[in-house]
Formats: C-alpha cells, sequence, structure tokens
C-alpha cells in the first residue's frame, strides 16, 4: 500500500483541511520518513494555486549567512557517495550549513492558505515520529549509498537507526525507525511559533554549535531569515498555460525558455516515439544548458527571465542552437488538488544533510553550502545575506482540455529535464498522466546524454549518432528524478501519478 507518509496527507483533506494543510501536513511527515533529503533545517518553495485566484510563490529556501568565516576554521570536508553505477562527491560538516527555511514557510504559508489549525496539519506527523516509520527498501537503499554521512554523527545515524539496540547502523527494509526528539519539535512548533526554532532554544543550542565547531551560523541570521513571495514565471504553449519557480532560482524560467523553443515545432503531429520528436527534446534541453551557461554570472531576475522569452531571444536560438548535432540531489516533492480546486505543489530539499542535527531537536541540518550545483563559482564564494538559487521547479499547468494538474520532482540538475518532458508527454502528445510520467526519460549533461530504456530502435539510433558520449540505462531509475503530480480534470475527478522512479504514489481522499 502507499507509504504513511502520504496517507497522512489524505487524512488531512478527510478531517476537513484544504490542499494546503494537505501539503503542509505531509511536508512534516516526509522530514520524518526522509530525514536526509528533506527537514525542517532545510529549504523549499510552494506553489501555491488558490481556487479562483492566480498562483503564487512562496520562496521559503536557504539564505546564506551574513558572515563568511575563515576558511581554516570551518567545519567542512567531503565525503563520497557510491551509488553503485557511480559515485558522487558531497560536502558535509557545520560549515557547509545555510540558513533553514521550511519552519519559515510551513508558517507563513499556513497562516495564508490553511483552514485547519496548525496543531491539526502536524498532529500526523507527531504521531508517526512516536509509533515509528517501517523503512521501505527505497529509503534502506539510500541510507546505504548516503551511509558516510550518518557516520558523521551519533545524531545522524539516531535518524534513521532501528528501534532496539542497535543504534549504531541504519535500519534494513521491514524494521522500524522511531523519532521522538522529532515528535517532540513538531509538537513545540505547534504550541510555541515560529519564533521557539529561530530565537528560543533551538536556535541557541545551534548558534552555539556553529560558533565552537566550525559552522557560520549566528543569531541574527536565523532571527531575520525572511520567506519572499514571489510572482511565479508564466508561460503559454501547447494551448496549456504554465506557472513555475520564479527568480534567483532559474529552473522554471528554463522550463518555460524550453516549452517555449518547442512550440512552433508542429510536436503535436508527430508520434511520442519518433526520432524527430525525441531529439528535438534533447535538443531544447541542450539550448538550455548552454543559456544557462552563458549567463550564469548574471543574477537572474524577473528582467533577465522575461527576455529569455522574448521573440527575439528565441527566434535567435531557434536559427542557431537547433543543429543536427548539438554538443554541448537529494529532494522531496509533493503535489495535492481538492474538490474546491486549490492546487498544491511543494518541493523541498536537505540536500543531503550536513551531518549533524540541530541539537535537542532530531531535525537534520542542511549541507547547501557543500552543494555544487548551488555554488557553480566554486565553495566559499558566496554572496553573504542572499538567497541562494534552486533549480527546485514546483510547476502547475492548466491544460487544453481544461484540466489542471501540479507536479514537480527531485533531481538536483536533472529537474528541469524531468519537468520538461512531463509537461511535452501532456500537452504535446497528450498522454494519460500516468503514462506521462512513467514514459521514458532523456538527460544531457554537458556532452553526455543519458537515455532510459523504452525508445524505439530508430529513435535511440539518431539519438547516439548525435551524441556518441553517451549512457543507456538497462531500467528506469531515480536518477531520472520522481515526477509526483496530481489532476483535477475539468469535470471535478481527480487523476495521479506517482514516479516509481523514487518509490512515489497517489492516494485520494473519498
Amino acid at each position: 500500500g502507499p507509504p504513511v507518509r502520504f496517507l497522512h496527507g489524505q487524512r488531512i483533506l478527510e478531517a476537513g483541511g484544504n490542499a494546503f494543510d494537505a501539503a503542509l501536513g505531509a511536508l512534516c511527515a516526509a522530514t520524518v520518513c526522509e530525514p536526509l533529503l528533506t527537514s525542517l533545517a532545510g529549504g523549499g518553495f510552494l506553489l501555491a494555486r488558490p481556487a479562483g485566484s492566480e498562483p503564487q510563490l512562496f520562496d521559503f529556501f536557504v539564505q546564506t549567512p551574513r558572515h563568511k568565516r575563515a576558511e581554516a576554521e570551518l567545519d567542512f570536508y567531503p565525503i563520497v557517495a557510491d551509488f553503485g553505477t557511480a559515485v558522487q562527491e558531497f560536502h558535509v560538516g557545520w560549515g557547509s550549513a545555510a540558513v533553514p527555511g521550511v519552519v519559515a514557510g510551513l508558517f507563513e504559508a499556513h497562516e495564508a492558505l490553511g483552514v485547519l489549525p496548525l496543531g491539526e496539519v502536524v498532529a500526523p506527523a507527531v504521531a508517526l515520529a512516536r509509533e515509528g516509520v517501517e523503512v521501505t527498501t527505497y529509503q534502506a537503499r539510500l541510507s546505504r549509498v548516503l551511509r558516510p554521512i550518518l557516520d558523521v554523527s551519533k545524531g545522524a545515524m539516531g535518524l534513521v537507526a532501528p528501534a532496539g539496540p542497535e543504534r549504531h547502523r541504519p535500519a534494513r527494509a521491514g524494521e522500524r525507525a522511531v523519532h521522538p526528539e522529532m515528535a517532540d519539535t513538531l509538537e513545540a512548533l505547534a504550541r510555541e511559533g515560529r519564533r521557539w526554532f529561530y530565537e528560543g532554544e533551538p536556535a541557541q543550542r545551534l548558534v552555539e554549535a556553529c560558533r565552537t565547531r566550525g559552522g557560520q551560523l549566528t543569531a541574527g541570521d536565523l532571527r531575520d531569515y525572511p520567506v519572499c513571495r514571489r510572482r511565479p514565471v508564466h508561460c503559454r504553449a501547447f494551448d496549456a498555460d504554465f506557472w513555475f519557480n520564479a527568480p534567483p532560482s532559474p529552473g522554471g524560467s528554463l522550463v518555460a525558455f524550453s516549452l517555449a523553443l518547442l512550440e512552433p515545432l508542429g510536436m503535436e503531429a508527430a508520434a511520442w516515439g519518433e526520432p524527430e520528436s525525441r531529439l528535438a527534446v534533447v535538443r531544447a534541453m541542450a539550448a538550455a544548458n548552454r543559456l544557462r551557461a552563458v549567463t550564469q554570472r548574471e543574477a537572474l531576475d524577473d528582467a533577465l527571465a522575461s527576455e529569455w522569452l522574448s521573440d527575439e531571444c528565441l527566434a535567435e536560438w531557434r536559427a542557431h542552437a537547433l543543429p543536427d548535432q548539438c554538443f554541448t540531489r537529494g529532494t522531496t516533492h509533493l503535489s495535492v488538488a481538492d474538490e474546491q480546486g486549490n492546487l498544491a505543489s511543494l518541493t523541498s530539499s536537505n540536500g543531503e544533510g550536513c551531518g549533524h542535527v540541530v541539537p535537542g531537536t532530531g531535525v537534520m541540518l542542511n549541507n547547501m553550502l557543500g552543494e555544487e550545483d548551488l555554488n557553480p563559482d566554486g565553495f566559499h564564494r558566496w554572496q553573504p545575506d542572499a538567497r541562494l538559487a534552486s533549480m527546485m521547479c514546483p510547476t502547475i499547468a492548466r491544460l487544453p482540455d481544461g484540466s489542471e494538474v501540479a507536479l514537480g520532482t527531485g533531481g538536483a540538475n536533472r529537474i528541469r529535464g524531468a519537468v520538461l518532458q512531463v509537461l511535452l508527454n501532456l500537452c504535446a502528445f497528450r498522454m494519460p498522466i500516468a503514462d506521462a510520467v512513467t514514459a521514458p526519460r532523456m538527460h544531457l549533461e554537458g556532452d553526455t546524454l543519458s537515455v532510459e530504456t523504452g525508445l524505439t530502435p530508430e529513435a535511440l539510433a539518431r539519438l547516439v549518432a548525435n551524441w556518441p558520449d553517451n549512457a543507456q540505462w538497462p531500467e528506469p531509475h531515480l536518477f531520472f528524478g520522481g515526477v509526483h503530480a496530481a489532476e483535477r480534470l475539468a469535470d471535478g475527478s481527480f487523476r495521479g501519478a506517482g514516479d516509481p522512479r523514487r518509490d512515489g504514489v497517489v492516494a485520494l481522499s473519498e
């Protein structure tokens, strides 16, 4: 059956909550179930479309500290995670943590859009933390991959350790992990409010740990953390309307650019698997990669995002960026649609976690200052007191048939390609939502094209001829993201899709 964390979102709907209550409650439950990938001490975005209103974006992603500590004083170092087919380096330690935003986002979004008391929203997650989580095969595999981070501290290992005496190892599939400190933290948040986390005892302990153990967060960083309310990026293509994450995060603008680039090519007349349609998608991905590369040094704002979508810019890229040959992390997503017409698309991340918990809370602290994707100019070169830019791309779409979809994915720099391909499947190729999510995907990284199994031999041959540096994956894989979607059809009924690549599920309330 569906993992219990998603059933908690369903129960909030059945208790009279709306889509925003359910998304926030499921986020809290996800921090219990996946404490490395998402956390109250991480960051995220909520793209919300209240019924009858325009979409709005709550940006509660992480912020850089106001002051940089000397590199020699930092607790900041690499670990290597073994994914079986590849290894990847991450940087962890107290010095890798940016200012967390999830708690602030939880309170601001709930105050603006929720209908249930916050205590009722977090109550299912509290119960889950106290009763324990039965670890799935997927979660056990993640613990094995990220074992070097778990080994950093007893607090980190305790987040995934089995109930009982063997607290020195991650729980295996089928074993139960309990989180009493996290349950206490969620209850205290509902009772005491946002200031308890950012100025009270948790903040004081965190600041002292950073001061004495090589971190960079100060009392002022925590106290003054802002949630930013932004206008989403809007794009119209393929007779559909799309709303995406906004600057300074580039992911949404790049997906909008790719859709606008592809829209005049008449893809609707082609079958999904035809070689030309597959080539066009990868060429658009290549163009988006190069567009971001040539503007990397510019801070993305609304003006630059509008320039990317201008007729002049698109015409230039269509003329020069689509030749026959174009060489060129841990995140959680929740989508909710309710019967009132509200849509919620919420993406959050903790990176992989810095290896330490906020003292006394059972909450893993993020490692966003140690994420290479978020620090393209190199580590320790971030601008002080600034919102980090993210590739996370919560999305809302109004489709040509009148249905509305909330979707998003994890997957670091694979996020925008996964979102783009699912949207094309829905709008250009008119697939049902489950087929749109499970269809084989592609990802272009530099000159290397990765392709999931399932393409026709003809399409695969054309792609390989154009991208000789390629990796052919024998089965669907979490590398290509996990797009989770909720759809409200024009007749008021509902459908959804949980991506099997990342253990995704769908729950429908009665």
